[in-house]
């Protein structure tokens, strides 16, 4: 390309607006906007357009049987200042979610730096069993036997052989146990798609880049860690960082499961249990979509935290 040709375009570019200049760029780039196409007809169908559908339906009364009636925001009035479960709901989930999230994410990455150490034959083994609690399916009924409330329970039997307690306890019945037990089931299954990609993410750095780095300074393995290895990561650490967090913002059905529904004084009951009980119970459709938009929007705000804690990675 001459200069004249970069200068005449660079002068297009300035005179266009940037809705101009985008659509510009589309019509040039049109072969690639056409292959991506069935992508974004697939994602604007079954994400954007159930998002966009879930706020409007929760501004009106829906029962599925008759037609909504537009209410505005009575659903989200009645939520905040009329439902107390909801808030306990809240409260619980934010716990859990400020808990597990970040653990699980730490947890996650800081298992992949060790494997990525290993030899590749043991680091396939140790990938194996590290990853297989989040492919089992239901593996961690395993911590129900483990945690039982007679005295076949793994548990209890070992306390009751110390003579540390003198009657069995009903571990998840038992509104001191209920949250602590579901965290811990919570962390141990959470070594999942996060934990392989960052293992991945650690296989695809350049070895060249840890020794121009010794030659540039870099003392230890934690300034490696900071200024090499993190900011190489990036995508991966954005990735898992979702991941962990639609989990952590998402983990009822176990819960469900080890500590039934609702569980002892609502102490491990969350957003989604809620929103499964007006949803599928009560049929209170509008109701229910009001509280899938608010789990939405806090998913949506840990997401952009999170972002922004990555951007100072490496500096």
């Amino acid at each position: 390309m001459s200069k004249k040709t970069a200068k005449k375009k660079a002068v297009v570019r300035k005179d266009m607006t940037r809705l101009q200049w985008t659509w510009h760029e589309m019509k040039r780039n049109k072969v690639a906007y056409f292959m991506v196409a069935p992508y974004m007809l697939i994602f604007t169908c079954f994400t954007v357009l159930p998002v966009v559908l879930s706020a409007v339906i929760s501004l009106t009364d829906f029962n599925l049987l008759e037609w909504p009636n537009f209410v505005g925001p009575e659903n989200y009035i009645r939520l905040f200042l009329d439902d107390d479960i909801f808030i306990t709901a809240c409260q619980n989930t934010l716990i859990f979610a400020c808990i597990v999230g970040p653990v699980s994410y730490l947890l996650s990455f800081m298992v992949a730096w060790f494997i990525n150490e290993l030899s590749p034959k043991v680091r396939a083994v140790v990938t194996l069993i590290f990853y297989a609690p989040s492919i089992s399916g239901q593996a961690f009924l395993i911590w129900k036997t483990l945690f039982s409330s007679d005295r076949y329970g793994w548990a209890n039997a070992m306390l009751l052989k110390l003579d540390l307690i003198t009657k069995e306890i009903a571990f998840f019945e038992d509104a001191d146990y209920v949250m602590p037990l579901c965290i811990v089931v919570a962390l141990w299954t959470s070594l999942g798609t996060s934990f392989l990609s960052f293992i991945a993410g650690l296989q695809g750095i350049d070895s060249a880049q840890f020794e121009a780095a010794a030659v540039d300074g870099i003392k230890n393995r934690w300034q490696e860690l900071w200024y090499v290895t993190l900011p190489n990561m990036y995508s991966q650490l954005l990735f898992g960082a979702v991941l962990s967090i639609t989990g952590a913002f998402s983990f009822g059905g176990i819960v469900t499961t080890l500590a039934g529904h609702p569980s002892v004084n609502y102490v491990a009951y969350t957003i989604s249990h809620h929103l499964n009980e007006y949803q599928n119970t009560r049929w209170e459709v509008g109701y229910a979509s009001a509280i899938s938009f608010v789990l939405f929007l806090m998913m949506i705000g840990s997401n952009m935290a999170i972002t922004k804690l990555l951007s100072k990675v490496g500096r």
